[in-house]
């Protein structure tokens, strides 16, 4: 049993934010509260509508642009974020379960894990993002000095 588990089947509704309904975004905003204890922004108010990817497009690249995410070029870990284009926009992201898995909100539909490294998914990947306060710090690596 998977974490994610909890969260599939939660039934999809424009704007939503609540486990009654929610869009990709509010997918994310749930599991990244009841999950991580973090309260991400909810952008309600800030796009007309769920068709227009042009402003969803852009509000995701002003997140991607953001300090509090930051681009994951190695392997994703559970929680992370991807990123899907539609069309030439990036509009639609799923959290990571694990690499090549994903859980996220299909549009008419309700919360469901797919593969995303191969199928219809794969072509549309952007990227993966981390939330800053999930970031792995280097390990720092401490030099004793030998004492003379």
């Amino acid at each position: 049993m998977s974490w994610s588990d909890r969260f599939v089947g939660i039934p999809h509704a424009e704007f939503g934010r609540t486990r009654t309904g929610s869009d990709c975004w509010g997918l994310a905003c749930i599991i990244y509260r009841e999950e991580l204890g973090i309260t991400l922004a909810d952008y309600l108010g800030e796009y007309a509508s769920p068709g227009d990817l042009g402003e969803i497009s852009a509000l995701i690249d002003h997140g991607r642009a953001s300090p509090l995410w930051v681009a994951v070029p190695e392997t994703p870990i559970a929680f992370d974020i991807a990123l899907f284009r539609r069309g030439r926009w990036s509009s639609h992201i799923g959290i990571v379960i694990r690499h090549g898995l994903m859980i996220h909100m299909r549009e008419e539909d309700c919360a469901k894990a797919e593969r995303y490294d191969t199928g219809p998914w794969r072509h549309r990947f952007a990227g993966h993002y981390r939330h800053v306060s999930r970031a792995v710090e280097r390990p720092v690596q401490i030099v004793s000095q030998a004492r003379r």
